[in-house]
């Protein structure tokens, strides 16, 4: 009670009301006691849901990152791919993705200005003409017939006014200052977003370009292939027009030929459909997507970083929003607490008023209005619990949720970590297979040069290495996919220093 008194002895010093300290303050003791017994009533708020706890957002003991650093904020041009970043250039100046995320942005920031101007001072001109019959049973009764010793020339009359009309609420309660903080959280939201979207749009990029480069290396080894199966069904071909096979070793060679050929078109295939892919993403039309040359595959670059912790929680756009929404709920939930204390408010109005047009603009005609306002819940139904009930459960919502995509990111980190080291020692394994089998090639090749051998046993052993080859391309693309997963989980160069207070630390609301 005694702040309530505080608060409104603060609110007649603001409005310059003289009082005599003692006797104002017995008054207020006396009407605080009253008001605060009718006013509405909080029943029930539970208290905020659990935050993560802070040794959760780190890998697992056996789960290792290198460590030498965070993506770069231009991870892409780790690559050193010229095509690469000019894709990802027009992705990120066409893509409608990113004009969506923009455009939310800014009905965001509006939202923030429309809030924020409801809690200045409102003022409008007024001008009214009115053409009525005054009621001879009504207040004007007297008006309803012709007098005019009275003014009366009735019983139709033009009225007139016209006037400046103010509004200003006196936030006691910090109602309005708690909304304009809310829709302030909800805009960082957007922002973190509109990074997202930007971050989400370059890794789509990059993966769809380097499957068609993958698809190019992929293309060049099987037609190398082809040659040796081809090579193959001539020799086998012409060894059984004399006689020398049967047919079933022709027959089988020309199969394998075929299959080789259904390999050739669908990786054509499969490049038509990730070009369409990548132009749907980028937004821009059939010929303004360049020609994609063939390009060699880059080794795995990755920048990771040696521990996760909060750190995680600044990298990642996603996470960021999350907290500001989560931070905007906890702005609702003081606000609609805000909302079963008396508000107060101020209204004015100076103008003239007259039952007469032609008396409108008389000095006599003058109006001046000066209403200080309080209005007090008492009754409502319930509607104030059930909103600051539907402000908390929204807000223990998004905790909740928060939580769970935190464990999500540790886990998509943890996931695409362990999986780069894996398809790194699988990498070198095929290298070392590769070596084998290039040893025994070449052999069959010397012995061919040489006379000990025969031209096709040579050709032959060409294709286990042709073959090995492909399944280190796969494996070579298997990690640079990975690697922009990985990225992409990091956060991509992202880092948020404008962060809400760690949501673990926020009090109880």
């Amino acid at each position: 009670m005694m702040r309530f008194v505080y608060l409104l002895r603060r609110c007649l010093t603001c409005l310059s009301i003289p009082r005599p300290a003692a006797r104002l303050d017995r008054w207020l003791a006396a009407g605080a006691l009253p008001l605060l017994v009718s006013c509405a009533i909080i029943h029930h708020d539970s208290p905020p849901a659990a935050m993560i706890a802070p040794q959760q957002i780190r890998l697992a003991d056996d789960i290792h990152l290198a460590s030498e650093g965070w993506p770069s904020a231009r991870w892409w041009e780790q690559y050193h791919d010229p095509q690469l970043d000019m894709l990802v250039e027009l992705a990120l100046t066409h893509a409608p993705t990113l004009a969506i995320a923009r455009e939310h942005v800014s009905q965001a920031s509006a939202q923030v200005e429309l809030i924020r101007a409801g809690s200045g001072l409102q003022m409008s001109a007024l001008a009214e003409a009115d053409r009525e019959r005054v009621s001879g049973h009504g207040f004007l009764s007297a008006y309803a017939s012709h007098d005019p010793a009275i003014g009366a020339f009735g019983p139709w009359y033009w009225t007139g006014l016209v006037g400046l009309a103010a509004h200003y609420d006196i936030d006691v309660w910090g109602k309005q200052r708690d909304l304009v903080r809310a829709a302030i959280g909800e805009q960082n939201a957007r922002r973190a977003e509109a990074a997202q979207a930007e971050l989400e749009l370059s890794a789509g990029v990059a993966q769809l370009y380097y499957s068609i480069q993958i698809t190019y290396a992929n293309l060049e080894l099987l037609r190398q292939l082809r040659e040796v199966r081809a090579f193959e069904l001539d020799t086998r071909t012409a060894r059984h027009a004399r006689g020398l096979e049967a047919l079933t070793q022709s027959a089988d060679a020309r199969a394998q030929l075929l299959a080789i050929d259904q390999q050739i078109a669908a990786s054509e295939e499969q490049i038509v459909h990730a070009r369409e892919a990548l132009r749907s993403l980028a937004g821009v039309g059939p010929d303004e997507l360049p020609a994609l040359a063939p390009e060699p595959l880059p080794a795995p670059a990755d920048a990771l970083p040696a521990t996760l912790s909060y750190e995680l929680l600044a990298r990642r756009p996603d996470l960021q929003a999350m907290r500001w929404l989560v931070q905007a709920s906890f702005e609702r939930i003081d606000a609609a607490k805000a909302a079963f204390y008396p508000s107060f408010d101020i209204t004015a109005f100076f103008g003239f008023n007259a039952l007469r047009m032609r008396d409108l603009f008389m000095h006599s005609s003058q109006q001046i209005n000066f209403i200080p306002g309080l209005t007090l819940p008492i009754f409502d139904g319930g509607r104030l619990n059930a909103n600051l009930h539907g402000a908390r459960t929204a807000s223990n919502t998004l905790i909740e949720q928060y939580d769970q995509a935190v464990l999500a990111a540790v886990r998509e980190v943890a996931q695409s970590g362990s999986q780069i080291d894996d398809l790194d020692h699988r990498a070198q394994l095929q290298r070392d297979r590769i070596d084998a089998l290039r040893f025994a090639s070449d052999s069959a090749e010397a012995s061919y040069q040489t006379g000990l051998g025969d031209r096709l046993t040579a050709m032959q052993a060409r294709a286990p290495v042709i073959e090995g080859r492909l399944g280190l391309v796969q494996l070579t693309g298997d990690e640079i996919e990975a690697g922009i997963v990985l990225t992409r989980v990091l956060g991509g160069g992202y880092r948020s220093d404008d962060l809400p207070g760690h949501l673990a630390d926020t009090k109880a609301q």
